[in-house]
């Protein structure tokens, strides 16, 4: 599994010309499923990325996480992230787990974020979406499980 994390001060996602999901302070995390990903890994991620401390304390000092402020997530399914670049110029997606498989993972990712009582706003799986955002600091740390957990 692999997030790009986008501190962002505003963010919102449209489809065909409407606002679908928009936050406040928070992140926007692309999140991406590869093959061999479950429903353990996502609640391991999940809760690295509620805990990651890149907010700002009053020190000015990245001390606090998401959960200590109060933020938001505006998740978006985003397969492109498991893009293989090595060969040629088209990218192959064989590494992106097929829709059967992510589209329930990313489902039960935004559920387990909302358990841990974080506002969730989302994109529609697999739809063509205008992301826009406003990234505060600016902060984007990516999180692979790969280089986390294995």
């Amino acid at each position: 599994m692999r997030l790009v994390v986008q501190k962002v001060s505003q963010s919102s996602v449209k489809i065909e010309g409407e606002i679908v999901g928009a936050i406040d302070k928070g992140y926007m995390v692309l999140v991406g499923i590869t093959n061999g990903d479950d429903e353990l890994l996502v609640e391991k991620m999940v809760d690295k990325l509620v805990n990651l401390r890149i907010f700002e304390d009053e020190n000015d000092k990245l001390n606090l996480s998401l959960l200590d402020v109060g933020g938001s997530v505006l998740s978006i399914s985003q397969f492109t992230l498991y893009a293989n670049c090595k060969k040629g110029r088209r990218p192959s997606f064989i590494d992106a787990a097929k829709p059967d498989i992510s589209s329930p993972l990313y489902d039960f990712f935004n559920k387990k974020l909302e358990e841990k009582g974080i506002n969730v706003e989302r994109g529609v799986f697999g739809a063509m979406m205008e992301v826009s955002l406003i990234n505060d600091g600016p902060v984007t740390i990516i999180l692979d499980s790969n280089e986390l957990f294995y």
